[in-house]
């Protein structure tokens, strides 16, 4: 069994009784402690974290066609250890998947995820808009243990409209996920006047939106990534 941790905000740390399997993004191991010698070893993942080959082979291609392409290497844990993962000093941010439950995230900042995760590469249409096209990783809790470490550019905020059922509206670029029953996928509000066309734009001419009817959470974080859509005349 596995448990996730944060150290210091910006440190993944996975405590193991037993044995089990982590997925976690290439290369992002600082250190690990077990009695008796290291008993967890790297693997890469070639195609995917499925367990179905063809599923696998599908998925890797889905992943480097709509940039959704994951990094991964596979740890397997034989006996009680504590290790540790980071990426560039970002923050972590850990969330656990109810079963049946799904969170939808920018595959750059996923950290690592424990095998009751089912993951998966699928298509949205509001994907256009985005710096990351027309895909996003789904990860669906799929037993008692569905652990997800997400990485942050600074510390993020979570909005969420489940008791309050207000609308929920985000810059694309600074979304990291977003989580609820069901896909939950928001709808994209584009705000292009006259004023685009002679450089007098906002720059904030288009967003994430999810309406009341739609109970989510959403994680943001204080940064925003280079992209997006541009449109002006100068």
């Amino acid at each position: 069994m596995l448990t996730f941790e944060t150290v210091n905000e910006l440190t993944l740390k996975v405590t193991c009784s037993g044995s089990d399997v982590l997925f976690t993004k290439a290369g992002s191991f600082i250190a690990g402690d077990s009695a008796g010698g290291k008993n967890y070893r790297f693997e890469k993942v070639l195609l995917g974290p499925q367990g179905n080959l063809a599923q696998a082979a599908l998925g890797s291609i889905i992943r480097r066609v709509t940039g959704e392409n994951l990094p991964l290497m596979k740890v397997n844990m034989n006996g009680d250890s504590v290790t540790y993962f980071a990426n560039n000093s970002q923050h972590v941010f850990i969330y656990q998947l109810a079963y049946g439950e799904m969170i939808s995230v920018e595959s750059e900042n996923i950290l690592a995820f424990t095998q009751d995760c089912k993951y998966e590469v699928r298509f949205i249409g509001c994907g256009v808009l985005s710096q990351k096209g027309l895909a996003t990783s789904l990860l669906t809790g799929n037993g008692s243990n569905a652990y997800v470490a997400i990485l942050t550019d600074g510390n993020p905020i979570v909005l969420n409209n489940v008791q309050s059922r207000n609308t929920i509206s985000v810059d694309p670029d600074a979304v990291i996920c977003w989580m609820g029953q069901g896909y939950c996928d928001p709808q994209v509000k584009v705000d292009i006047s006259w004023k685009n066309f002679i450089g007098q734009a906002s720059g904030e001419s288009y967003a994430f939106e999810w309406s009341g009817n739609q109970p989510v959470s959403v994680v943001v974080q204080p940064s925003e990534r280079q992209g997006g859509v541009s449109v002006r005349m100068d």
